[in-house]
């Protein structure tokens, strides 16, 4: 790149307002010669990734897409998915990521709620997006080898940068769009949490179309980090995380279980450990400290609509372990610039978590984003989460929240996993089944135990009446489990 084209890069990050959109952070982060992006043996510097960044806008604009609309994509992890998101961003072609594990009737009930006539899809989802494309009635655009253009990417505070779902746990995944201002507030905020900067390394393994997988990955390019990834998680992919020296990384509880069960957690060179989606045991945390000692580790509670809505810090963990485990049950105090509020709390406290801040995607008329997850705000200031507010079990005209049990039963050494549901009956309307994964699918925990363990730490109303051991739990692409299938399955021969 001549001088005068980096000149022009520059003054055209300067133009477009500075840190006002996550296009200008990224474009100025990696305006420089320094590793920027590794996957496998391949190797961008930063400006040869916004120069692909550059290359994936002019393919784009040569497709005839409509201005300003979300582009649905089947792609994962890749650099050229990086190239892609960047140049799409800034060339008013904001991608919109699907989950390349769905099926392809799931996928297509997505994309018929996106206008966009064309699908893009990566060579290796080929077949995929042909299925897709056939059942939504799209045109199928494969992203080519991307080529290097020195273009200025630019793009206003209220464009879009890109578009994610909803899980879609309860119905079909809703579009999330992500402004550029919005998206640019939510990387100060979580970058400075994390502490990411340009000398970070940072790798992932949750899915692209994630806001853990593309969501993490744009507040490290506005950071202008090292980037890598992994297709899905496994023991020998952290290894090679772990081999390439990363500094940061995201995960949730249950993979970091399966890291100490096999004795590979230790990681010398990483800073910062980000989880989220459960609460990690303290036996967890303990053992967590002892392969990594100098590890920062950090629970950010929040969806894709919107977040970090609270978090945990590494002085809390810190604590925790130091003999406040209770701390572990919470996600933690209000993230910086956000205000929660719990809207109608009854009796007990309980009410919807309401949150308002800079950085959040989808919110009311007056910047309440309205989470659909139930909780109460502690005397000491932490946020307790009790599930979700469609999950809610009423037994006999009293109120018992899944997630509040499910925290309980997962702190017997004998539970691996566990969820909770309603079930109907005659009397009480629904009574309270758990499902539980065994730690040793062998020697599974005797209910009784289980039942004591939870009574002594719950009110009786809230105790599970009925126990199935289970393989594992149903799941979507997510993660998350699907409440709907486990009470359809409740129907076969309990174990007590």
């Amino acid at each position: 790149m001549t001088t005068a084209q980096q000149s022009g890069r520059a003054a055209s990050v300067q133009r477009s307002g500075q840190e006002a959109t996550w296009t200008a952070m990224v474009s100025r982060a990696y305006d420089h010669d320094r590793p920027a992006v590794r996957f496998g043996d391949l190797s961008w510097s930063g400006r040869e990734l916004l120069d692909r960044a550059g290359g994936a806008a002019d393919w784009l604009d040569s497709l005839g897409l409509e201005p300003g609309a979300a582009v649905p994509a089947l792609v994962a992890t890749s650099a050229d998915a990086l190239a892609l998101v960047i140049g799409g961003a800034g060339s008013g072609h904001p991608l919109a990521p699907l989950g390349v594990r769905m099926t392809a009737h799931e996928i297509a009930a997505v994309v018929k709620g996106i206008p966009a006539p064309t699908l893009l899809a990566q060579t290796e989802f080929g077949d995929l997006a042909g299925q897709v494309a056939e059942l939504s009635g799209r045109q199928v655009a494969m992203v080519p080898e991307l080529q290097s253009t020195v273009r200025a990417l630019t793009a206003g505070p209220d464009q879009l940068a890109a578009v994610l779902h909803t899980s879609g746990t309860t119905g079909l995944p809703k579009p999330v769009p992500m402004t550029q201002r919005r998206l640019a507030a939510r990387a100060r905020v979580n970058g400075r949490l994390c502490e990411l900067d340009p000398d970070s390394f940072y790798g992932g393994s949750a899915p692209f179309h994630h806001i853990a997988g593309l969501g993490n990955i744009a507040v490290a390019l506005a950071a202008g980090a090292l980037i890598t990834g992994l297709p899905r998680f496994s023991v020998d992919g952290w290894t090679l995380l772990r081999d390439l020296g990363t500094t940061h990384t995201s995960m949730v509880p249950a993979m970091l279980e399966t890291l100490l069960a096999a004795g590979e957690a230790r990681h010398p060179s990483l800073r910062t450990l980000q989880y989220g989606g459960a609460p990690v045991r303290p036996g967890t945390l303990r053992r967590t400290y002892e392969a990594m000692p100098g590890v920062r580790m950090l629970n950010m509670f929040g969806q894709t609509e919107g977040s970090p809505i609270s978090v945990l810090t590494p002085e809390d963990h810190r604590e925790a372990v130091a003999g406040r485990a209770e701390l572990l049950r919470s996600v933690g105090r209000p993230a910086p610039g956000v205000e929660v509020r719990v809207d109608s709390a009854g009796p007990d406290g309980v009410g919807e978590i309401h949150a308002r801040a800079d950085h959040f995607f989808r919110v009311d008329a007056e910047g309440w984003l309205h989470s659909g997850d139930l909780g109460l705000i502690a005397d000491d200031g932490c946020l307790y989460l009790l599930g979700r507010r469609t999950d809610m079990i009423i037994r006999g005209g009293e109120n018992v929240h899944p997630l509040e049990v499910e925290t309980v039963l997962s702190t017997h050494p004998g539970v691996a996993d566990a969820a909770v549901t309603g079930v109907p009956d005659e009397r009480l309307g629904q009574t309270v089944v758990a499902f539980v994964v065994p730690a040793d699918p062998g020697a599974p925990p005797d209910p009784a135990a289980l039942r004591s363990h939870a009574r002594a730490r719950l009110s009786g109303f809230k105790v599970p009446v009925r126990w199935w051991f289970v393989d594992d739990l149903p799941r979507n692409a997510n993660g998350k489990v699907v409440r709907r299938d486990l009470r359809e399955s409740y129907e076969g021969e309990p174990h007590a």
